[in-house]
């Protein structure tokens, strides 16, 4: 009788690189969560916690330089940029434990905002390569802006007490004084000027949180989408609102999107951006452009590198039963 032969399959190894302070989620049991669930067969498993600022960046790289197959970083938007960065252009794949305030990332990538649930995206998920965008130098795989939301990210990065009355009472100050500024934006040799409240040039489709800013974001077509949203009255909040989490922005007459390589925003001074929810100050002009195919990521199989919206209505229940957290890059919460 002949025995069928069955080919070993070498164990992946893969890092996860726990963030304790990002976000608002605990996670006290997070580690514990990983070494139970996560599938043994497939991986051998090694876990870090960050202790310090840009710790994320250094674990990721020596994770690479010691030949991991994957590092996944547990953290927000801003975590996920820190290991991502040491992670583009190499063999290495980022996976995401989304445990932030926004997780536009893994949103975008499909991925369930819960621990448990994104442990098992892990155990099914395999590498693809995706785009990210550099802005004058650095590198996001979300998000980038200027206007009114890197504004309020600026200041209340600065304040002493950090949480949500914080963020209103920062918000609501910057409402009052702002003055929409004039940029003239350069695309595909088109220059144009516009008197924007903002403009949000995205690689995912969303702040975070199911707020889709650039509705037409795909992460795998070479493209940054772009949304130039121009001043609109109290009265038209609402409007904004809904538009905002339905996915729909593109329809209001005070938005303009496209899609671009690259793009250049000149403005009279240097002043506030954010990138995957950071905030930053930099030039009066800002270079933007894609990286097509310069990280590779775990995501389900058959992904096209878009984001299937989430209903208004499931939206609704999850904030009724306490799911949804509010984002500090979130329009709705500007308002």
């Amino acid at each position: 009788m002949l025995l069928k032969y069955t080919p070993v399959t070498e164990k992946k190894k893969i890092l996860f690189i726990i963030n304790p302070k990002s976000g608002v989620q605990s996670k006290r049991n997070l580690a514990r969560m990983v070494e139970k669930n996560i599938d043994r067969n497939r991986y051998d498993l090694h876990v870090e916690k960050t202790a310090y600022a840009g710790h994320a960046a250094e674990l990721a790289a020596s994770a690479v330089k010691d030949g991991f197959d994957v590092v996944v970083a547990a953290g927000g938007d801003g975590t996920v940029n820190e290991v991502a960065r040491s992670l583009v252009h190499t063999d290495t794949a980022l996976g995401v434990i989304p445990c932030g305030s926004g997780n536009g990332f893994a949103r975008h990538l499909g991925i369930p905002v819960n621990m448990a649930k994104s442990i098992d995206f892990i155990n099914k998920a395999e590498p693809v390569s995706i785009d990210y965008g550099v802005l004058n130098g650095t590198p996001f795989f979300c998000a980038c802006g200027v206007g009114f939301d890197a504004l309020v990210s600026n200041d209340f990065a600065k304040a002493n007490n950090r949480g949500l009355a914080t963020y209103v009472q920062k918000t609501l100050v910057d409402w009052v004084k702002y003055e929409p500024e004039v940029y003239e934006v350069v695309a595909d040799s088109v220059k144009k000027k516009y008197k924007a409240f903002l403009i949000a040039c995205g690689n995912a489709s969303q702040y975070g949180n199911n707020a889709y800013i650039t509705p037409y974001a795909s992460m795998r077509d070479g493209l940054l989408s772009v949304s130039v949203m121009e001043p609109f009255t109290a009265v038209e909040v609402p409007i904004v609102v809904a538009q905002l989490f339905s996915n729909a922005l593109n329809k209001n007459s005070h938005v303009t999107t496209f899609s671009t390589r690259k793009l250049t925003i000149k403005r009279k001074h240097q002043g506030p951006v954010h990138y995957d929810g950071e905030p930053a100050i930099m030039d009066a002009e800002l270079c933007i452009e894609v990286v097509p195919d310069g990280l590779k990521v775990l995501a389900l199989p058959g992904w096209d590198g878009t984001c299937e919206p989430m209903p208004l209505h499931k939206q609704f229940f999850d904030a009724i039963n306490g799911t949804v957290v509010v984002p500090e890059l979130n329009i709705l919460k500007l308002k």
